[in-house]
């Protein structure tokens, strides 16, 4: 398949720019396997689930990634955006400008409070290794002066940044937020856990590679970021139980899909486990362990929509977000939502 194919016209003023308030107030589109699409709103989410069920998510926290600093040497304006811890104090990052910050400058944040040196480049990502020099607490320094990493399409201040942050998020380390997560308020979650839906956690800290947009012209030559994950004895204990019981597995977010997938046998046999993963899911890719997803509405020609593609086939999904321009729902990171029940295999590989 090509890069093209997952194309799409999107006005501008469908990407959303700020958080729907109360959360699970977003738009829901709905894509069974059988049936016609139905249009809900997002806390009638339980309407679509079963007692039994499990309902995985991701429980990664974002970091505030976003560094503004100066160059040591001449004070021009620097900015640092982590990507990926390495050791204490090591870190992939993307860096601007990026011409200006050649291996062994130095620049200083907070009056010299927090210091970085950079070091080598990264080709497959376009990052930079830097170091970090300082006393103290990383986190806490990083908490005084960094700010949230909002997307690029995004161009209006977040006045909460906890609107960027699941309910449920523990685990810091994300570059970016697991935006399908966003919908959840603390009350939903409990009206879906006394309903009978257990809920599962894992980890998968998220990189900005998700977000950006194929290159390649062929799909299978695109290389995927590689994400650190993890999935517990318990998660893989329960998660097994409920499928074994007849019980579907609805991951919330196309992280908690990738973690799955990565530790599932071909059996659909979840197995405990962490690491990187570089799991690429496109139309052809079997998925083997997961039943349905929620997932946002994602960017033409991002390795996202083809995931999207492999539940439900990529004519489906080209249809459903045209449906979903027609009806004016929201876009990307902060707009609305789809649940989709995974397709049988051969229409999900059909061009």
């Amino acid at each position: 398949m090509k890069t093209t194919d997952f194309d799409y016209e999107l006005p501008q003023e469908r990407i959303a720019q700020t958080p729907t308030e109360p959360r699970d107030h977003a738009r829901l589109m709905v894509c069974p396997a059988h049936g016609p699409r139905e249009d809900r709103i997002f806390y009638e989410l339980p309407l679509f689930l079963s007692p039994g069920d499990c309902l995985v998510v991701n429980e990664t926290k974002v970091i505030p990634a976003r560094l503004l600093g100066v160059k040591e040497d001449t004070g021009v304006p620097v900015e640092i955006l982590l990507l990926r811890r390495e050791s204490s104090d090591l870190w992939e990052a993307l860096v601007r400008p990026g011409r200006r910050l050649k291996p062994g400058t130095c620049v200083s944040f907070g009056d010299g409070i927090l210091r970085a040196r950079i070091l080598e480049n990264i080709p497959e990502t376009g990052g930079r290794k830097v170091q970090f020099i300082y006393s103290g607490v990383f986190e806490e320094l990083l908490d005084r002066l960094g700010e949230m990493p909002l997307p690029p399409y995004i161009h209006e201040k977040l006045e909460n940044p906890t609107m960027y942050q699941t309910v449920y998020a523990r685990q810091e380390g994300s570059a970016a937020a697991p935006t399908a997560g966003l919908h959840f308020t603390d009350e939903l979650l409990r009206k879906i856990r006394d309903m009978g839906v257990t809920i599962v956690p894992v980890l998968l800290h998220v990189g900005l590679g998700t977000f950006r947009p194929v290159k390649e012209e062929n799909i299978d030559d695109h290389k995927m970021h590689s994400e650190w994950y993890q999935v517990t004895q318990e998660a893989a204990d329960t998660i097994n139980r409920i499928k074994a019981q007849g019980g579907r597995l609805i991951c919330v977010g196309t992280t908690s899909v990738r973690t799955i997938e990565t530790v599932a046998d071909e059996a659909g046999v979840v197995h405990p486990g962490s690491g990187e993963t570089q799991i690429f899911i496109k139309p052809g890719t079997r998925i083997k362990a997961v039943d349905a997803l929620i997932t946002n509405f994602h960017l033409p020609q991002s390795t996202l929509l083809m995931l999207v593609s492999a539940f439900m086939g990529r004519n489906n999904v080209l249809d459903a977000y045209k449906d979903a321009v027609e009806k004016k729902y929201r876009f990307f990171s902060f707009g609305d939502a789809m649940l989709i029940e995974k397709r049988p295999y051969e229409e999900t590989c059909q061009i």
